[in-house]
């Protein structure tokens, strides 16, 4: 009689375990979703991307007359960051409240005869960077050398966002196919764009290009995540950032700003551990809220980017 009564009791130990094991799962599952699904990636605090030699900033490179100019969309025209803390006016000069390593490294350090113009504009493409940017250049005299800084194309990708048939300069959801000849307009388009700022310039230029990062961090189906899933995102986009490369080499003017190799990992999935771009040093957010320009920390990785590759260039050849 005492065996058949603990028997399913037996039973409904087991029930429950199993109802507890489940439970935990499902807990489980749901803070694993909450935590790397439902939460806003964390941003971090402090300096973002590489460190800048201070000893070279320390003497002037030049005293020739200088004129940095700002050409292209949202990122050069600061959307996302505090007031003084886009990348372009931090390239020129420091904010207030700067970071210390960063104090004195800027291009008003090494340039006494500087002149600044931003004529970049938030949310236009490539093609409208023609049309309305470049004839907005002036006519520099033979005295000054030209500091062009651009970043071009990925409005060209992302617009409209899945609203509406992809076409040339608002391509999401195209296919590789469809984007094809878009992205040879590009190529040239680009091409006349170099030749008509360098035209501007009797006295010389240097144009630093910043390429196109990817906020998905090479998981790519959305670009945007609010937006339908698009397939062939990853490959448009190095089709796009080959273009900018190739143009790089062949205009000795051009000088390839590479963003998008140094922004992997820190997109929309930065915190996502088991990604290959993950950055187990500094697993954060360096997009803004409409995740497509850059954060605070975003502007000021973008400003060092930069800043490398005109040291490379003009600490020593500008004259």
């Amino acid at each position: 009689m005492a065996e058949t009564e603990t028997a399913p009791s037996k039973r409904q130990g087991r029930r429950l375990l199993i109802l507890i094991a489940v439970g935990l799962v499902l807990l489980g599952a749901a803070l694993f979703v909450r935590r790397y699904y439902l939460r806003f990636p964390l941003a971090g605090e402090g300096p973002a991307g590489p460190e800048v030699p201070r000893e070279s900033f320390q003497k002037h490179w030049t005293t020739r007359k200088v004129l940095v100019l700002g050409l292209g969309d949202s990122i050069t025209a600061g959307l996302g960051a505090p007031k003084d803390h886009a990348f372009f006016d931090r390239l020129v000069k420091n904010p207030e409240d700067e970071f210390p390593d960063m104090k004195g490294i800027c291009l008003s350090a090494v340039f006494p005869n500087l002149e600044v113009e931003n004529l970049s504009v938030s949310g236009t493409t490539s093609l409208q960077h023609m049309e309305s940017q470049i004839p907005r250049i002036r006519q520099q005299p033979s005295d000054v050398l030209g500091v062009v800084i651009l970043t071009t194309g990925g409005n060209d990708l992302i617009h409209p966002y899945g609203h509406g048939r992809p076409h040339e300069g608002a391509m999401y959801g195209a296919t590789l196919e469809q984007a094809r000849p878009w992205t040879q307009s590009f190529e040239k388009r680009l091409d006349e764009m170099i030749s008509r700022i360098e035209a501007c310039f009797p006295g010389g230029c240097h144009i630093f290009i910043g390429n196109i990062y990817d906020p998905t961090d090479g998981w790519g189906p959305a670009a945007v995540p609010t937006a339908p899933e698009w397939p062939d995102a990853i490959a448009i986009l190095a089709a796009y950032n080959d273009t900018i490369a190739r143009c790089a080499e062949r205009h000795p003017t051009v000088h390839l700003v590479d963003i998008h190799t140094p922004f992997l990992g820190h997109g929309f999935r930065c915190d996502h551990f088991w990604y290959r771009h993950y950055d187990r040093k500094a697993p954060y957010f360096w997009y803004y809220l409409n995740v497509e320009d850059p954060n605070d920390r975003g502007h000021d990785a973008i400003r060092r980017l930069f800043l490398l590759s005109i040291l490379k260039v003009l600490h020593t050849s500008a004259q």
